[in-house]
């Protein structure tokens, strides 16, 4: 087969090769022109960045001597950067550093190649005498400059560039010290005895506290492509810092932290940042999260940030692994025009035993070893806009299939449904043992208990106590608008089941670790039917704190009436279940001469009114009983004059209440040789002058006020 003859004319061939000469000689021109301008383009924007530096940052920044080695090779010596009056920054010999040309002649510094000998980079934080305060502290500009506010994927996308421009395809670095002073009560020196870049081959060897360990950070790093894989590790050791202890009381170690970042570029006008963290055996120890080591053996999350003009979220399309565990997490913050937290979880539905192995050890103690099965899955949502919290959505699903408990931990969770001993903890320290049980004579059965307490308690702390399982998500929902408006924790979402998981099988201390201990412990007894409701209520009244060492409805009745609880009538009831949010300030809501202090009286109205519209209790307008509470003989000898006030505010769950102690005659045998401690009756160090003492009696009256609304609503809630 003959091919067709094309046919060119020379005239083509003839402007052809014109242009392709003229761009040929044009390219020479421009490149002749770069390179004779080079070292004019080079000092010049060398000098802009020390008149940036100095106008904009209060920094002296200094070169002794700058040039071009080369076609794009730049050479520095004696490199030193000084904020106003504060310690010298960084000081450098000797560096070279390889420039790509046309980025230059663009206006941008990107790195071809960099190396660096002999420097030290020093950090000092020693209160207002920082040297990086600079950094928070850019001076104003004119004001009459023009404005122009970025969207926060363009700040994303340019930070991120300007990290990745700095970079080199090769880079050595022999003798770099970073120091860091804070306050001369923690230091720190990272010596970078050498680090190299070859080819995008990162290896590095990092002398932590010249001797006390030595790191390393190796991986690949192509910063052109975006993309980088990083991996750091100490030799025959862990990583850790006793910096962190020092400075945090925390204590941190891992094998290993790998991160990769996968790739990074704008997804409509949004800017996404793909990548992933991943950690082996890390250890974590601080106060308010255990209080003991937790250890994570593996743990990976592979992770879609996305940058909007006004949000940062890590998506849902993100995954978190926890051994063989999984969940999608979806976090947003939005911030304005209004500040907006919104936080989805969703664990697919999983094999149950496969997500406890995946606990971390030492996190649910009273676990350690239960063996199920079945299958289980999560769901979480929780949305807030700061303008409107009282509209803040909450719900949260654990639900479970064929699910079934094959084998105890370390505490059996049906051990309340027999008689078990209870050992009550004040400020960390055993209180004394007590039995809950029939050998216990202040041991009271659910049905010797008088309706008009059940009733008030049930009321006031749990009014769908025998209806929900475990939790009463309005009330979470309402107690999350409250702490953000009063921007501290002053409002709980505790139900009864909660309050005697806590009790019972959990210590006292206040961690995160020990608060999701209890919501899982709930869940396994409410969802499972470990404990039927009538038990777990008469487990609770016989337990509950009622005052200074005073435990259970059977002590506190013969405590502060000499009663049984079966006697007690309904402003009894209202009384006992008002004093156990807070039990300890029980004995100054009396007057001298045994009766309710005045202010009293709005909460057994409000109380008894909720009960009288339920059929609880017949309708009263005389304040259901208030008049007939009255404290028995026995302890009025150990009231406060009528005329003294004191800040209960100040009798915190978390400091020692200065007691005297006294021996109560009416005690029994039994509570005189086994109950422990004697009575005692909180009282006040010293008085308070008139002035201070009105202003406390309005503060007291406003928080039983506070805490009226606040029950107001959510009985209202809750029907």
């Amino acid at each position: 087969m003959q091919l067709p003859k094309i046919n060119i004319s020379k005239k083509r061939l003839r402007i052809g090769a014109l242009v392709l000469g003229t761009l040929t000689i044009l390219l020479i021109i421009i490149g002749s022109v770069a390179y004779s301008k080079r070292e004019a383009l080079l000092q010049k924007m060398i000098a802009k960045a020390i008149l940036k530096a100095n106008k904009d940052y209060d920094l002296d920044v200094k070169i002794g001597k700058t040039g071009f080695n080369g076609l794009s090779t730049v050479h520095m010596t004696n490199i030193s950067v000084v904020p106003k009056e504060r310690d010298t920054l960084t000081i450098i010999s000797d560096m070279t550093i390889g420039v790509k040309l046309w980025p230059l002649i663009f206006g941008d510094v990107k790195l071809s190649e960099m190396n660096l000998k002999d420097g030290k980079i020093n950090l000092v934080f020693k209160d207002s005498l920082s040297n990086v305060d600079f950094i928070l502290k850019r001076k104003k500009k004119d004001s009459t400059e023009k404005k122009s506010k970025l969207a926060l994927s363009d700040i994303a996308n340019n930070l991120l560039n300007q990290i990745l421009y700095k970079v080199p395809d090769n880079m050595e670095i022999k003798n770099l010290l970073l120091t860091v002073n804070d306050n001369d009560t923690a230091k720190l020196s990272f010596m970078t005895s050498t680090a190299t870049i070859v080819s995008g081959v990162l290896k590095s060897t990092i002398l932590v506290n010249k001797t006390e360990a030595t790191w390393h950070v190796n991986g690949e790093v192509k910063a052109g492509s975006k993309n980088f894989d990083v991996m750091i590790f100490a030799d025959n050791k862990k990583v850790e810092l006793p910096y962190l202890n020092n400075k945090l009381h925390a204590k941190i170690s891992f094998d290993t932290i790998r991160t990769i970042l996968k790739g990074a570029d704008y997804k409509g006008d949004d800017y996404r940042i793909e990548g992933s963290w991943s950690v082996r055996n890390l250890l974590i120890n601080h106060a308010k999260i255990a209080a003991n080591d937790i250890v994570v053996p593996q743990a990976r999350i592979d992770a879609d940030l996305l940058v909007g003009s006004n949000y940062v979220a890590l998506d849902s399309t993100s995954t978190v692994y926890l051994k063989k565990a999984k969940i999608h997490p979806y976090l947003k913050y939005t911030l304005n025009p209004n500040k907006i937290y919104e936080v989805k979880l969703k664990a697919p539905e999983q094999d149950a035993q496969e997500i406890l192995n995946a606990f971390p050890q030492g996190l649910f103690e009273s676990l350690e070893g239960l063996k199920v099965s079945g299958k289980i899955k999560y769901a979480l949502n929780f949305y807030l806009d700061s303008s409107e919290p009282d509209s803040v959505k909450f719900d949260s699903g654990l639900t479970s299939s064929n699910f079934k408990i094959l084998k105890w931990g370390k505490i059996n969770l049906q051990k309340i449904n027999d008689p078990f001993v209870y050992t009550p903890y004040e400020y960390g320290k055993p209180m004394r043992d007590i039995m809950i049980g029939p050998s216990n004579p202040n041991y009271t059965p659910l049905s010797q208990v008088s309706s008009n307490f059940k009733n008030a308690i049930l009321t006031s702390e749990d009014p769908s106590f025998f209806s929900h399982k475990g939790f009463v998500q309005e009330s979470i929902r309402k107690s999350f608008a409250v702490n953000f408006k009063e921007k501290k924790f002053v409002r709980g979402g505790s139900t009864i089941s909660m309050q005697l998981v806590k009790n019972v099988f959990l210590s006292r201390k206040k961690t995160l670790a020990r608060k999701a201990e209890e919501i899982l412990i709930v869940w396994l007894i409410e969802n499972n039917r470990l404990v039927s409701k009538n038990r777990m209520l008469e487990v609770y009244f016989n337990i509950i704190e009622m005052g200074q060492n005073v435990y259970g409805i059977g002590e506190a009745t013969h405590h502060y009436f000499g009663k049984s609880p079966s006697e007690l009538n309904i402003g009894e009831g209202i009384f006992l279940a008002n004093i156990v949010p807070r039990p300890k300030i029980a004995l100054f809501k009396f007057r001298s001469d045994g009766g309710l202090k005045d202010y009293m009286f709005n909460y057994f109205q409000y109380i008894g009114n909720i009960m009288a519209r339920r059929g609880l209790t017949p309708s009263d307008t005389s304040g259901y009983g208030f008049y007939n509470v009255r404290l028995r003989d026995g302890l009025r000898q150990y009231l406060l004059p009528d005329t003294t006030v004191i800040d209960t505010n100040a009798f915190d769950d978390d400091d020692p209440l200065p007691v005297i102690e006294t021996q109560d005659e009416s005690k029994t045998l039994f509570d005189r040789l086994f109950g422990g401690k004697k009575d005692t009756v909180a009282k006040p160090a010293t008085t308070v002058d008139t002035l201070k003492s009105n202003k406390q009696l309005r503060q007291e009256k406003r928080e039983e006020r506070r805490r009226e609304k606040e029950l107001e609503k959510q009985k209202n809630e809750n029907g």
